[in-house]
Order: structure tokens, then C-alpha cells, then sequence
């Protein structure tokens, strides 16, 4: 019975991780795409000879975006992390 409840509690372990990781990865999409609006109205600041808005403007938007895909990154080592352990206790 006892190993019955821990396979249910890990089973419930990966399923809450499995799911943050999910909300991780979506939540860097959303921010990947406000990122890259971001740095195409700095481009575009840019173009209209509006220097420092500009240059200041696609700055944020690329450290943002280098962000979302170090969070995205975390999202999928955390889903491997997740496959390594299932793997292991079947």
C-alpha cells in the first residue's frame, strides 16, 4: 500500500510541474511576441530619425526577448527533468 501512495504522489508531483512548465512556455511566447513588437517599434523609431527613442526602445525589446527564451529554455529542461524521472521509475 505505502508504494502505492508514494507512485500517486509522484504522479501528482510531475503533473503540477508538467503544468507550470506548460504555463512557463506560454508565458514566453506571449512575451516573445510583445518583445518583437517592441524592437519593431524601436526599428521603426529609428527609421524616423527619432534616435534616442528609438535606440532605446529596440534595447528593451531585445533584452526582453533574450529573457523569454532563457524562460523558455527553463520550461524545457524542466519537461525533460520530468521525462528523466518517469523514465527512471518505470
Amino acid at each position: 500500500m505505502n508504494n502505492h501512495y508514494h507512485s500517486i504522489i509522484e504522479l501528482r508531483i510531475a503533473q503540477e510541474r508538467l503544468r507550470q512548465a506548460r504555463h512557463s512556455f506560454n508565458l514566453a511566447w506571449i512575451a516573445t511576441a510583445v518583445s518583437a513588437v517592441i524592437s519593431l517599434t524601436g526599428a521603426g523609431l529609428l527609421l524616423l530619425n527619432k534616435f534616442p527613442e528609438g535606440t532605446i526602445t529596440a534595447a528593451v525589446g531585445m533584452g526582453s526577448g533574450i529573457r523569454c527564451i532563457q524562460l523558455a529554455k527553463d520550461a524545457n529542461d524542466r519537461l525533460d527533468k520530468i521525462l528523466a524521472e518517469l523514465d527512471d521509475s518505470l
